[in-house]
């Protein structure tokens, strides 16, 4: 039997940005009528992937074909022109347009020079309904519509520009349950129709109940293509972190053997959850413990670590830290003695242009009020204090934050909080893209704290370094925490088993 052939093809991809390999000899195969789910941790190269695919990033080296003929994609309409569409997690059309005006913007019928306004509405109906099979009123403002529909009309744009190949990057990642049935229910039925869909995600569940075939990306390279059927969620846990069951197994345990956490408890959530972000979950730290989150990236951790910081308002659930069960904003959990180290530090941690100094001081100058101003003496005496606590370089209070490592970065970061005398300190990866000295420079000082009294809650993608400071850990998968385990119970392959679900062994 002739064996069947990709309607799109990418061989060997290379991309290089200055001092970062971000793709080397990635490959990718696309077929009429499937789904393929394009799966990685962050850093794997998807988003570049895609990028490459799509015309945003020239390729270095290595080409792409469809329907077998070599294509030169150098830009977005060049990539529109060869048949692929992309729909992007934030849907970027106009939402004071309306519906019918979305899905042919720049491609209105019109005759001497004006809009068609009858004959565009009955287009676009008649396109959502077939397609999509979607019954809207599509002169009203796409805002007018909750996101799914939204989505929805955005593939149906897509659509309309003769698609072969429909990327779909993150689609799910702001809706329920019920809207991704119905999201679903329309890529089968254009798949059914012969369109190659390329599915991008982090949810697993989602993607064994849709996909057909799946490929991995690890550190930019190429791990493998295979048939969703025939991959064990388990092993598709392994080769996406890099790690055999096998090996885990016999790693020796690697946790600290710190004294037993105080029994008090600092924090307890009880049913705590917001829609379309985590379900309800319950979680309790005591004083002195690190509490370690796994999960694969798009688990629900961070989402869990923001309702838990009041940075996110929960719709479900009760929150209680110490004695007070009125915690809802940041400005509350502060009070009760919560720190919060996000994981973008670029874009929620540090101020550029600020210094050393500045950085360090501007969470308790925060705390105290903009009225009672930390003189500049005092500010430098706080700065090289934790300069030299926490060992960061370049050591002058007065060097811009931007031209240190992001190891240093983080330093500071956690410097600015411990500034603070927290009693419970949420870390979100805070080792992510940093060396391997300054990572084990933070798991001392983690494990320091809790000696100390301190509650951690520690969120990280590495299991190995969540086991090794945790004395508990809690595992999130698909938006749900769906395990908890003490230190005595925890192994890599356990977490790996638990991250995985559906009962793989």
């Amino acid at each position: 039997m002739e064996e069947r052939r990709p309607i799109l093809h990418m061989h060997d991809i290379h991309k290089q940005f200055p001092g970062v390999k971000a793709l080397s000899g990635v490959q990718l195969r696309l077929f009429s009528g499937e789904v393929h789910a394009l799966m990685g941790e962050n850093g794997a190269g998807k988003s570049t992937l895609i990028k490459v695919l799509t015309g945003v990033y020239s390729i270095d080296r290595g080409h792409v074909e469809m329907e077998e003929k070599r294509i030169i994609i150098q830009s977005p309409q060049d990539a529109q022109a060869a048949g692929v569409s992309t729909v992007y997690q934030e849907v970027n059309l106009c939402p004071n347009l309306s519906v019918a005006e979305n899905i042919f913007i720049g491609r209105e019928p019109r005759r001497l020079g004006r809009i068609l306004w009858k004959e565009l509405n009955r287009a676009a109906a008649r396109l959502l309904e077939e397609r999509m099979n979607l019954t809207v009123d599509v002169t009203l403002p796409l805002q007018a519509y909750p996101i799914a529909i939204q989505q929805l009309v955005a593939i149906a744009r897509a659509l309309n520009i003769s698609a072969k190949v429909l990327i779909l990057d993150e689609p799910t990642s702001s809706l329920d349950r019920g809207e991704v049935s119905q999201l679903f229910g329309i890529m089968r039925k254009l798949k059914s129709e012969g369109l190659a869909i390329l599915f991008v995600t982090h949810f697993l569940d989602q993607v064994y109940e849709v996909s057909d075939r799946i490929t991995i990306l690890r550190g930019g390279e190429f791990v493998g293509e295979y048939a969703a059927d025939a991959l064990p969620r388990i092993e598709l846990v392994s080769k996406m972190i890099g790690k055999e069951l096998k090996e885990l197994e016999s790693l020796p345990k690697s946790t600290a053997t710190a004294e037993e956490a105080n029994t008090d408890l600092l924090l307890e959530a009880k049913g705590l959850g917001k829609r379309g972000s985590v379900e309800p979950f319950d979680l309790a730290i005591g004083q002195g413990e690190i509490v370690g989150l796994a999960g694969l990236l798009g688990s629900g951790r961070t989402e869990a670590a923001r309702l838990l910081f009041g940075a996110d308002r929960s719709d479900h659930g009760a929150l209680r830290v110490g004695g007070n069960s009125n915690v809802h904003t940041p400005r509350q959990a502060i009070a009760e003695g919560i720190a919060f180290c996000s994981e973008d530090r670029k874009g929620e941690g540090i101020i550029d242009d600020l210094t050393i100094r500045e950085n360090i001081v501007l969470a308790l100058q925060a705390s105290q009020g903009w009225f009672r101003t930390i003189s500049r003496k005092r500010q430098s005496e706080i700065a090289r204090q934790f300069i030299e606590a926490l060992n960061i370089n370049p050591p002058n209070p007065d060097q811009l934050i931007k031209n240190l490592s992001g190891g240093n970065q983080q330093k500071v970061l956690l410097a600015r909080w411990l500034l603070t005398d927290p009693k419970l300190l949420i870390l979100d990866e805070p080792t992510r893209g940093i060396d391997i000295g300054a990572k084990a420079e933070i798991q001392r000082l983690v494990m320091s704290l809790s000696q100390k009294g301190m509650s951690v809650l520690f969120i990280s993608s590495e299991l190995e370094e969540v086991l090794r400071v945790s004395d508990r850990i809690a595992v999130m998968r698909d938006r749900k925490k769906v395990s908890e385990m003490t230190r005595d119970e925890m192994s890599e392959g356990r977490v790996m088993q638990a991250i995985a679900g559906g009962g793989e062994g």
